[in-house]
């Protein structure tokens, strides 16, 4: 008779995840990478934008988490690519962050905003230039209307920040070159008036000296 009743009770759980799948649930789903559970919750009429304790949205989950085909599912169901969690991450800007170049594509294909900036007040490029990966800053640089020269609150735009937390190196002279191109200001200094030739010359950056002084 237990078993039964026990057998009951499963059945009525699952179907009633099935007919209306709770925010808890989907975000369990989604953490645990299950596409087809997802698929299903959502088909079920579950929130695309449910957001955990964090304020972290289920695409900034599976964002955080790598999960690209599960990041595509949910932006297919309408997710919002700009929703920011407490600590002002959105899908956009940590994929920038994080040099998730498909992601950032696809953020942007949806609708991704340049007014919204992370807990640093920067943009999706900074970081990205300051870790060096090169892909993202090449489509971020030549994205329309993208803010090349906007400065965080640490007074850096994102030329300034390849050079002061980068190391100079072939990568970091590709970013240099490639904002170059795209059309940055390369005279903004710092909060301290030091400009970003100056930052260079001063780490012996000599290839980023010379790329950011020659007329080409």
């Amino acid at each position: 008779m237990m078993s039964i009743t026990n057998s009951c009770r499963s059945a009525l759980t699952e179907n009633s995840y099935t007919e209306n799948p709770s925010q808890e649930e989907i975000i369990k789903l989604v953490t645990k990478n299950d596409l087809q559970g997802v698929k299903k919750a959502l088909e079920n009429n579950a929130n695309v934008n449910s957001e955990d304790t964090n304020k972290r949205s289920i695409l900034l989950i599976a964002t955080n988490n790598g999960n690209i085909e599960m990041a595509k599912l949910l932006v297919e169901y309408g997710a919002d690519v700009n929703l920011q969690a407490d600590n002002m991450d959105s899908p956009f800007l940590y994929a920038g962050a994080s040099g998730q170049v498909e992601l950032v594509k696809l953020f942007l294909d949806h609708g991704a905003r340049f007014d919204l900036f992370n807990r640093y007040n920067g943009t999706a490029l900074i970081p990205a230039c300051e870790r060096g990966y090169v892909e993202t800053v090449r489509l971020l640089a030549n994205t329309k209307n993208f803010p090349l020269n906007h400065v965080n609150r640490l007074g850096w735009t994102a030329l300034m920040e390849a050079i002061v937390l980068g190391d100079g190196s072939k990568k970091y002279q590709e970013i240099i070159q490639i904002l170059k191109d795209a059309g940055a200001k390369l005279d903004i200094p710092d909060f301290n008036g030091t400009s970003p030739v100056q930052h260079a010359k001063q780490r012996g950056f000599n290839e980023i000296v010379k790329i950011l002084t020659s007329e080409i």
